[in-house]
């Protein structure tokens, strides 16, 4: 989550404590899927932690399997980056990076006669269109990730108390 530009406490649970002049803040928060490991640190309020050992489950099994781990983490990443959207234009342009280096391989393998009939063409039209492809769904995802956060209309930001 830190790779995506997300601050959260490592390792910890969604259990917490809150002011309400933090409450009221989070209240602001307009959005129906809320990632309260992400929005609380978001807020900017002083914050302190309380640890304790974690004693081993007693009393039945975890009712939250890894699938339902893998979605909140999906739902994470989701609420509070477009870094995957950019991802795909990045691997677009990796992608026609690759082009280009086969464009000079099957250049060489012509050029030495060593290409079965419409390998070439193939080749570089599977690699050049799809890397195109790829760079168009980047672009797109840009605008949808702009879009997707005017629209959880966040706080720009907290006022943490009033002078008078």
């Amino acid at each position: 989550m830190s790779w995506l530009g997300v601050k959260t406490i490592y390792n910890h649970a969604d259990y917490r404590l809150m002011s309400r002049r933090a409450v009221l803040q989070l209240s602001n928060y307009k959005e129906r899927n809320l990632f309260l490991r992400g929005i609380v640190p978001l807020i900017g309020y002083d914050t302190t932690s309380v640890y304790y050992r974690q004693q081993e489950r007693f009393a039945g099994e975890s009712k939250y399997p890894l699938s339902k781990m893998f979605n909140f983490a999906v739902d994470g990443i989701t609420s509070f980056s477009v870094r995957p959207l950019r991802l795909i234009a990045s691997l677009g342009f990796l992608f026609l990076f690759c082009s280009l280096i086969a464009v000079c391989y099957t250049l060489h393998a012509l050029i030495c006669d060593k290409t079965v009939a419409g390998w070439a063409s193939l080749m570089l039209s599977v690699w050049f269109l799809g890397s195109l492809v790829l760079i168009a769904i980047g672009i797109v995802g840009e605008y949808i990730g702009k879009i997707y956060l005017e629209v959880k209309e966040r706080p720009r930001y907290n006022i943490k108390e009033f002078l008078s």
